[in-house]
């Protein structure tokens, strides 16, 4: 019986851990007023994690990693306290500055968020619905490579959403020119934010990734959401990126994003070859 491989790009955790190589232009600059409560601290990545309000004219409340450059701020910094800072938006990079702190716990030890899946987890057969109003278990997916992100579609930050679903459109396009893998590959996009994102609207977002728009059939490239209980446990499970062998246990963890559409094709090809 054919076996379940799996790779997986879970884009709205993914941290950066390296400055973008542009140059930074301050009249490119838009700065937009931030407030929200930390609910992790990654100092080494210079990461905050904010449970923030909405942003406005610039995104909704969500729960995001966001790059503080500033190291001497991570010594103030703990799990619970409110903050307001400047989100700052230039080109392809952003990042938070002059943070203001309003202490609501006493616990001072930063927290480094969920702890991702390890090689060797097993991949639970988690439930979902895609962008068709059909039900969909991962474990449907015996005999095909599983290539999984994590999304939303009103994420305007540039690292985020729009990178990785910009990538996965190039992986899905180099391999639609490799029949014999793309027969035994598929992609999925997992959405966070079910209340905005239903299946018409990943249907729409997804054909316009792929640029079929009206003759998209999502043979391939799957848009998926779900509960909010669902969305959570899915994406409490899958902390980064991971490539997973086929005994439905992840054999392989990448913890950056400089991943290049050209490398997880690669991957996939081995998947489908079983090396």
């Amino acid at each position: 019986m054919k076996k379940l491989s799996v790779v997986l790009i879970i884009a709205i955790l993914v941290v950066l851990t390296s400055a973008s190589s542009c140059k930074r232009n301050p009249a490119n600059e838009k700065r937009y007023d931030l407030k929200g409560k930390i609910v992790a601290i990654e100092p080494e990545k210079q990461l905050v994690t904010i449970s923030h309000e909405e942003v406005k004219d610039f995104m909704p409340a969500m729960t995001m990693p966001f790059k503080l450059r500033d190291q001497e701020f991570f010594n103030l910094l703990a799990v619970g306290d409110d903050v307001t800072a400047t989100l700052v938006v230039n080109g392809a990079e952003s990042w938070i500055e002059n943070p203001i702190i309003t202490r609501q716990s006493a616990d001072t030890t930063p927290l480094t968020g969920v702890a991702p899946a390890k090689p060797g987890d097993e991949v639970p057969d988690y439930t979902l619905v895609n962008q068709d109003e059909k039900e969909i278990r991962l474990h449907n997916y015996h005999g095909k490579a599983l290539l999984i992100t994590f999304i939303y579609t009103r994420c305007p930050l540039p690292e985020y959403c729009d990178l990785m679903s910009n990538n996965f459109a190039v992986v899905n396009r180099q391999l639609e020119q490799q029949p014999d893998v793309y027969s035994k590959i598929h992609l999925m996009s997992i959405t966070i934010d079910p209340d905005y994102d239903t299946p018409k609207v990943l249907r729409s977002y997804g054909a316009a990734h792929t640029e079929k728009y009206q003759e998209e059939k999502f043979d391939h490239w799957e848009f998926a959401t779900g509960t909010k209980d669902q969305i959570k446990g899915v994406a409490q499970f899958f902390g980064l990126r991971y490539f997973q062998g086929t005994d439905q246990k992840i054999v392989r963890v990448w913890s950056d994003n400089k991943w290049k559409p050209e490398e997880v094709v690669a991957e996939m090809q081995k998947a489908v070859a079983g090396k």
